[in-house]
């Protein structure tokens, strides 16, 4: 079986679309606030998507935004059916995306590291 096949990749990006137009537009739960979906990932079998997201304000809101999308999840999907032409729209998960912060937290490590390495040569 293939691990991401061609139709798997092009359904994901699809739904991303959808899925932020809806969430932008349709969603109307306060406890979601500014989130930006950063990837979706269909089993090759389409069944399943993970939706991983971001939140504007950050990690300490994720716990909140992932209860709330978990239990809009049916009426999402439900909307993408409307949208998509398929035959079963996958089921959907969505899972908090932390390698934006990981990636500013690393970049200031590095930051850091050059700046005490400048003081300590001549």
């Amino acid at each position: 079986m293939k691990k991401h096949s061609p139709r798997a990749q092009r359904v994901g990006d699809q739904i991303q679309r959808e899925l932020a137009d809806l969430l932008r537009l349709h969603l109307k739960d306060p406890r979601v606030g500014m989130v930006t979906i950063t990837a979706v990932d269909v089993s090759p079998d389409l069944t399943h998507a993970k939706v991983a997201f971001t939140h504007l304000a950050g990690a300490e809101h994720a716990q909140t935004t992932v209860q709330a999308l978990q239990h809009a999840a049916g009426y999402l999907r439900s909307e993408l059916a409307h949208r998509l032409k398929l035959y079963s729209v996958p089921r959907l998960e969505f899972v908090y995306d932390d390698s934006i912060e990981a990636g500013i937290r690393l970049s200031k490590l590095i930051d850091e590291a050059v700046d005490e390495d400048s003081k300590h040569t001549p």
